[in-house]
């Protein structure tokens, strides 16, 4: 199966896409995209991947085959027992990414406020290669965002939000089966895809509408590639690596671990015997994927010439002092860090209640016991053949917890399912390992076994996928709610509010500590570019504004509400009883008339 790689280069081609890079590189300057720019990244890629790219079949011939089945009289579609049990399969796996995708979860809170802003940014022509807004964050999440809007309309809402990054997770999915299929048979990629999908840990980070699902969704095609790429020695499927490990350096910052964790699989590679006779070419393949990540990550190493400290700040924020001091000893914060993360599979993901259920496993009971069985597995299997691979897989779920480890300054947010969240590759993969190695010991035998065999194995699955349907939607969601501000209601009143009134310039929420966030609910009112909040030393400015007036407070903030009542006597005040629970109730503040 494995080939050679001549090592051969179309030298005019990439004197030519070196050329644009350097052009294209200055063009980036100022953080914006723009069609200039663009065209010339895109020029310098085409003549890059013109002089590197090895043509395995010729366009002529994949033409001639295209049109050959174009021209057929008859289009027969086979249906078969697997196939409809792939479909039933592929429709259980939307069901628990899409299900109740207005409600679980139910309210945004303030890191959802900066990204509508973002991406509103964008629709008014404020292109950013990198968004500085809130510590800074990379683009990919915004655009994708912004073509949601574009095609469902749901408007610069919480909701476009999910819908992005729902379907970021979605496409994940065939990349784990393929994923599955690569490192060990077509079995084990269908039950990587089944427990990575129905999984409570990547369900719910793809949910929050945050970036957090670029993590794995880049982190599964760059192993998918490195792993076929080093297993056939296709440079090809190196280059296709680099452009994967390019992308996700634009999506969410722990994805920064990952030339680490590349680099780590090439030296293993390296030093073990599926190597031999090759060990020359992989220090150029790995030229290869570094120099094909450069170039696509070319836009914002731009950025980061102009603004390093913009584009580290918030990662050194977690690793430094920046912020606040350490806690203690850097090395003893590391390897307390460490252990709490490695209990995060079947003990504690950590207290972040915005994208987890604090105190419980990543993993549901099956999974989390395969997951330790796979572990076991994959460990006698190195012993036993010394693939580099197993060993490597092994070590990518500690590498890939990295950036939930390294948050040294603040260790109270270790473990983090976002940011650990590229390890859940490699975790449900090992998993499925071991899903697939207990269903093989039953393969020996009598039919019957057999069939006891795949009665176990469905029965695993469906335990599992009842366990992560209440994590993620009766535990989470239940949880997720009593911690969140009803944004959402408060919103509905300023729509009523615009509805009665045809404005909403004199509408007003009082800010309170730990309250909600004042620009959340103009974003439910379709207002995503307002902050409504009016502080009490400027309630003064708004009797210059017309009548009718409301104000919303905290029922606990009584020296607002005498500011208000002495400022406006024939104001009304009322309380909004929620729908959630009474500690969501708050106070409408309204004056008719002077």
């Amino acid at each position: 199966l494995a080939g050679t790689d001549s090592m051969s280069v179309r030298l005019i081609s990439l004197i030519i896409s070196a050329i644009f890079a350097v052009i294209s590189f200055f063009a980036f300057s100022g953080n914006l995209f723009t069609i200039w720019n663009l065209t010339l990244w895109a020029s310098s890629l085409f003549f890059f991947f013109r002089a590197f790219w090895e043509k395995p079949k010729s366009l002529s011939s994949i033409w001639k085959s295209t049109l050959a089945f174009v021209k057929r009289k008859d289009w027969q579609i086979k249906i078969t027992r697997l196939g409809v049990l792939m479909i039933a399969i592929v429709a259980v796996l939307l069901f628990f990414r899409i299900y109740q995708i207005t409600n679980v979860p139910s309210q945004p809170f303030s890191d959802h406020a900066e990204k509508i802003l973002d991406v509103h940014d964008v629709s008014q022509g404020q292109t950013h290669i990198f968004f500085p807004r809130n510590t800074g964050r990379e683009a990919i999440q915004m655009y994708v965002s912004l073509l949601v809007v574009w095609i469902f309309h749901t408007g610069f809402s919480f909701l476009s939000l999910k819908i992005g990054t729902i379907i970021i997770g979605i496409l994940t999915l065939p990349y784990m089966y393929l994923l599955g299929k690569e490192f060990g048979s077509p079995r084990v990629g269908v039950f990587a895809m089944i427990l990575f999908g129905i999984g409570y840990w990547p369900n719910v980070i793809a949910r929050i509408g945050l970036r957090f699902p670029l993590y794995p969704f880049f982190v599964a095609p760059t192993l998918l590639y490195l792993f076929r790429g080093l297993r056939y020695r296709s440079r090809n499927d190196l280059i296709l690596c680099g452009v994967f490990l390019g992308l996700g350096l634009h999506g969410y910052s722990p994805f920064r671990i990952m030339p680490i964790v590349v680099v780590a699989a090439f030296i293993l590679y390296w030093f073990h015997r599926q190597s031999k006779g090759v060990r020359t070419q992989a220090i150029w393949w790995l030229g290869v994927v570094t120099v094909t990540s450069l170039l696509v990550f070319l836009p914002l190493m731009r950025y980061v010439t102009e603004n390093p400290e913009a584009f580290s700040y918030r990662a050194l924020s977690r690793l430094e002092d920046v912020e606040t001091p350490l806690p203690g000893p850097a090395w003893q914060i590391f390897l307390s860090n460490s252990w709490n993360a490695l209990r995060l599979f079947n003990w504690d993901d950590g207290q972040i209640w915005v994208n987890s259920l604090p105190g419980r496993p990543a993993l549901d009971v099956v999974t989390g016991a395969l997951f330790i069985i796979g572990v076991t597995l994959v460990l006698v299997r190195y012993i036993r053949g010394h693939d580099w691979r197993d060993i490597f897989l092994l070590l990518s779920v500690y590498l890939l917890l990295q950036p939930s480890i390294l948050s040294l300054a603040f260790p109270d947010e270790n473990p983090a399912l976002n940011r650990a969240g590229g390890a859940a590759v490699p975790t449900m993969l090992i998993a499925a390992l071991a899903l697939d190695g207990l269903l093989t010991s039953f393969q020996s035998g009598r039919k019957r076994r057999l069939v006891l065999g795949w009665g176990i194995t469905v029965l695993l699955l469906v335990v599992s996928a009842a366990q992560n349907y209440d994590i993620v939607f009766r535990q989470f969601a239940q949880n997720f709610t009593a911690g969140a501000w009803n944004s959402s209601e408060m919103g509905q009143v300023i729509e009523g509010f615009r509805t009665m009134y045809g404005r909403t310039s004199t509408v007003w929420i009082v800010p309170y500590p730990y309250w909600v966030d004042t620009r959340l609910p103009g974003i439910y009112a379709g207002i995503p570019d307002r902050d409504f909040a009016v502080f009490p030393v400027d309630f003064e400015t708004t009797l210059s504004s017309p009548y009718p007036k409301l104000f919303m407070l905290k029922p606990e903030d009584t020296d607002s509400q005498a500011a208000l009542k002495k400022l406006y006597p024939k104001g009304t005040i009322t309380r909004y009883t929620s729908s959630i629970d009474s500690t969501k109730d708050f106070l409408i503040f309204f004056v008719g008339e002077p």
